[in-house]
């Protein structure tokens, strides 16, 4: 018997990570906001704040302790600038790192912007339950990876496996 898997809207935070973005000319939080509501997921906030690895990890800390957020979606700060401190706030935070989303975005990215890919430091992990994708400012950069990586993992009907099925298990000790 065939029976036909139902999908399951998760509750999304986006993190803008900028020193000079507003909401006025916020593209990649925008876009990021409106790809996974178009898919069927709930945008539970979307803040934007500077480039200091403090507040980034203030918010993700509040954000991965809210029991009503399954996934948190940063862009900014993963670049080699003195102010790119994303990946600093965060892989602190982490229980487990998804190493393969990094190698993977890398990997799709090089189609696009050959060698550059190399200045992407993008990560991903699960911290108390909740996954964390860490992506650059560019809103190129995050349709790439919303849109060859992330969507995908997020929908609980993609086969063979996604991360939606997980979520059950992620806080088995």
């Amino acid at each position: 018997m065939n029976i036909e898997k139902q999908f399951i809207p998760l509750s999304i935070a986006v993190l803008v990570i900028s020193d000079t973005r507003t909401e006025s000319d916020d593209i990649s939080g925008r876009m990021l906001a409106e790809c996974l509501r178009v898919e069927g997921h709930r945008l539970f906030e979307k803040i934007i704040i500077p480039d200091n690895i403090y507040r980034i990890r203030a918010v993700v800390s509040n954000w991965i302790a809210e029991d009503a957020v399954n996934v948190i979606i940063s862009t900014g700060g993963t670049g080699v600038t003195g102010r790119d401190g994303t990946p600093e706030a965060i892989t602190p935070l982490l229980d487990k790192v998804l190493d393969g989303f990094g190698e993977t975005f890398r990997m799709v990215s090089y189609q696009d912007i050959l060698t550059s890919t190399i200045q992407s430091r993008a990560i991903a992990g699960v911290a108390n339950g909740t996954y964390i994708f860490c992506l650059p400012g560019s809103s190129s950069a995050c349709k790439t990876a919303w849109n060859s990586l992330i969507k995908d993992q997020l929908d609980f009907r993609t086969r063979p496996c996604n991360l939606v099925q997980l979520m059950p298990r992620l806080m088995e000790r």
